[in-house]
């Protein structure tokens, strides 16, 4: 879960970087924000498959830890 965390929040940084680069460059806020979210338009299949087979992993075993601690709990 930390690991997620990290992760989310350093894309979370990144993205808020390159947005503030972009207005800074002359950039209207919505052109700007569509130039950090880009790379994801231009995913081919066999990642898009990677990256939301990742995502299910992670919120299965979320889901899975979960469940089990409430199980125990009872």
């Amino acid at each position: 879960m930390k690991i997620m965390g990290i992760s989310l929040l350093m894309l979370g940084c990144l993205m808020a970087f390159s947005l503030s680069i972009d207005i800074l460059q002359g950039f209207d806020f919505s052109h700007a924000l569509q130039n950090t979210v880009s790379p994801f338009r231009v995913m081919e299949v066999i990642e898009l498959f990677v990256l939301y087979f990742l995502l299910f992993l992670y919120f299965a075993e979320s889901a899975y830890y979960f469940i089990k601690r409430r199980n125990e709990n009872k």
